[in-house]
């Protein structure tokens, strides 16, 4: 399985912060941003990646990152989106990536305390189609949203993008894991209110469809693409002791073994 890393957009509510840099490349307690996402997929054993980016800022990924080998990737990719086309818009550049095969997207604002191993197996177990990772969360309305068919919230009924009236708390996290077909899903899209591919349509379409599963993240979780959440990002991260990607190499194993 491989990994794709969503890290684009103007980071406009972290303004004069991203300004002169990608939101991406802002320091989370003390390592970029886009460690952490990088981290997680290595976690969960998934080593080649690409990384999808744009603005004007995007040649700073290149000076960081290299070539991956020292973050322990065997590969790692870059593309380029240009405009705001919405993160659904953002994943039509990893097609060719992906190869067809089954894929782990990640938004990279995303930080978790734990990781995705034991999900990343299930999905590369499932036969098709997708699944998501849920997380209660107090602010609902900031993210996309499951409503639920019955009281003990046993099956999804829909989920909701952004919606003022959040039908339950439970919160689609950044991290969605998709089968090939996802790109042909985006491409049929069409602009939300918003003028942007949603890709809490593309888990609809999978959910309509009868093959979207859910687990539920287990630890800390939070988006770092408000001052608020940067800062609880860094907090979660200084207070947990989490481990970080340690670019020395002095921690061989730190990773483990995994899904490929």
């Amino acid at each position: 399985m491989k990994g794709v890393i969503l890290a684009g957009g103007l980071g406009s509510r972290l303004r004069p912060l991203t300004l002169v840099t990608n939101k991406h490349l802002l320091p989370v307690y003390d390592r970029p941003m886009i460690h952490y996402p990088i981290q997680c997929l290595i976690n969960a054993g998934i080593d080649e990646v690409m990384v999808v980016t744009g603005g004007e800022h995007a040649g700073d990924f290149l000076k960081l990152l290299k070539n991956g080998k020292h973050l322990g990737l065997k590969t790692l990719r870059y593309a380029y989106q240009e405009g705001e086309g919405g993160i659904a818009d953002a994943l039509k550049l990893a097609e060719e990536f992906a190869d067809s095969g089954k894929i782990c997207v990640i938004l990279g604002d995303n930080i978790i305390e734990g990781n995705i191993r034991k999900a990343a197996a299930d999905f590369f177990t499932q036969k098709s189609g997708a699944k998501i990772i849920l997380k209660e969360v107090p602010d609902p309305h900031r993210f996309g949203v499951v409503e639920f068919a019955d009281a003990q919230r046993s099956k999804i009924k829909t989920l909701i993008e952004k919606p003022k009236n959040p039908p339950s708390n439970m919160a689609v996290t950044g991290i969605y894991f998709y089968d090939g077909d996802c790109f042909k899903v985006c491409k049929d899209l069409k602009p939300s209110g918003r003028g942007e591919l949603e890709i809490t349509d593309v888990n609809n379409y999978y959910l309509n469809r009868g093959d979207m599963t859910y687990e539920t993240l287990e630890g800390w979780w939070t988006d770092a693409g408000t001052f608020e959440s940067l800062f609880r990002a860094s907090k979660y991260v200084a207070e947990s002791g989490a481990n970080h990607l340690d670019l020395a190499g002095s921690r061989p194993g730190l990773f483990g073994t995994g899904v490929r």
